[in-house]
């Protein structure tokens, strides 16, 4: 078993009481691994939020362009080690790039200091360690949002917003390469296979006593 980047915050959460290796949420989100794997099915996410993540990532990447004065395109190489697996959106020579599209105005985080997610920065780190390189970089970008994610009761003005100036729809933080963060991640995973095999158990010896 490994653990998709994009999901490592959700095994990276800290458990409440000392005395115990996962925490809820990751336990959780293990359990449901299990499931798909036993009855063979992808659990699947549908929300505006994210369809307009993947729909406008080519967008997007272009705004960071036009900004940062770069030719980048969108990485389509997936890697894997012993631990995780994933597809950065940008590799660039010295760092990665990860682009998120911000649903609306509201959502933007103008600031790099109101961009306050744990969760992308386990991702971004786990970039780091599969593409080997010493830095990450998470882009915010505000692009407009196509009509057919909108409603008629929407707020054209915070999501329509081509005419505002480029520079200010890029938000950018960066992170260092850590490697003891990614020994966190190497044993945190294996707890996690742990329990992903005790869990599997339980189903499986549910199911020879109901046999």
């Amino acid at each position: 078993m490994k653990i998709r980047s994009s999901a490592l915050g959700k095994i990276m959460t800290n458990p409440r009481k000392k005395t115990e290796l996962l925490s809820a949420t990751c336990k959780t989100y293990i359990k449901e691994l299990v499931k798909e794997d036993l009855f063979g099915y992808k659990s699947t996410i549908d929300s505006k939020y994210l369809t307009k993540g993947i729909d406008m990532e080519d967008t997007s990447i272009d705004l960071y362009n036009e900004v940062h004065g770069t030719l980048y395109l969108k990485n389509t190489e997936r890697l894997s080690n012993e631990f995780i697996t994933g597809e950065c959106d940008i590799n660039a020579e010295d760092k990665i790039i990860d682009i998120k599209s911000s649903w609306s105005l509201e959502t933007f985080p103008a600031s790099p200091e109101d961009v306050n997610n744990k969760d992308y920065e386990w991702q971004l780190r786990a970039y780091m360690w599969l593409y080997n390189k010493p830095k990450a970089e998470l882009a915010y970008c505000m692009v407009s949002t196509p009509d057919y994610l909108l409603k008629d009761w929407d707020n054209l003005g915070i999501h329509k917003v081509d005419s505002h100036d480029p520079f200010l729809r890029v938000t950018t933080i960066s992170f260092e390469r850590d490697t003891e963060k990614e020994e966190l991640i190497a044993q945190r995973v294996k707890d996690c296979r742990e329990f992903y095999n005790e869990y599997k158990d339980s189903i499986l010896n549910k199911q020879l006593i109901l046999d």
